[in-house]
């Protein structure tokens, strides 16, 4: 028995979660208003919104593979409703909140210019959400979870969303598009 399925199934999570990991730094890069050393700030939004959309890309490759491979049992209910899986029902249910959580993101950001820049933004907060979410996820149900090189993919991924968000929260964050107002 092949396990193609279940090989790519597994890594193209890997590839979103690292996906997720950039497009919630840049996120933060675009939220600040700066350029960044190599970009004008508008490809920093720019490149914020394709990673976005390649991550999607992933995430739904990653669902999709493992939603046809005999060895993950997936169903379409468990993609639906949370924490009824089979297999580790509390992690697989991470997995279809985060789900959850992009596609309301994805959806929002095809409608912003219907529902509102407000309503857009209010609704974007969730990001915050969906990615440790997705990194739960990756650690209690992933079968390379523990391996070295997971977990130092995981610290790294955990750093640098942890590092944007310090920032998202220090009093610097704000300053250059004070100075920049007045």
């Amino acid at each position: 028995m092949s396990t193609a399925l279940w090989d790519f199934g597994r890594g193209s999570g890997v590839v979103a979660l690292v996906l997720l990991t950039v497009s919630t730094v840049l996120g933060v890069a675009t939220r600040s208003g700066r350029p960044a050393p190599w970009l004008p700030r508008f490809a920093v939004t720019e490149v914020h919104r394709n990673v976005s959309l390649l991550a999607t890309v992933f995430l739904a490759l990653h669902v999709g593979l493992l939603l046809f491979d005999p060895h993950a049992m997936l169903r379409l209910f468990d993609l639906v409703v949370p924490f009824v899986g089979d297999y580790r029902p509390f992690w697989q249910g991470l997995g279809t909140v985060a789900l959850d959580l992009l596609l309301a993101l994805v959806a929002t950001s095809l409608l912003r210019h219907r529902i509102g820049r407000r309503s857009w933004r209010a609704i974007h907060w969730a990001a915050y959400g969906l990615w440790p979410v997705a990194l739960f996820h990756a650690l209690g149900t992933g079968t390379d979870s523990f391996t070295p090189w997971f977990l130092t993919l995981a610290v790294v991924c955990a750093v640098s969303v942890c590092g944007a968000l310090c920032w998202r929260l220090s009093a610097r964050f704000a300053q250059p598009r004070l100075e920049a107002r007045v």
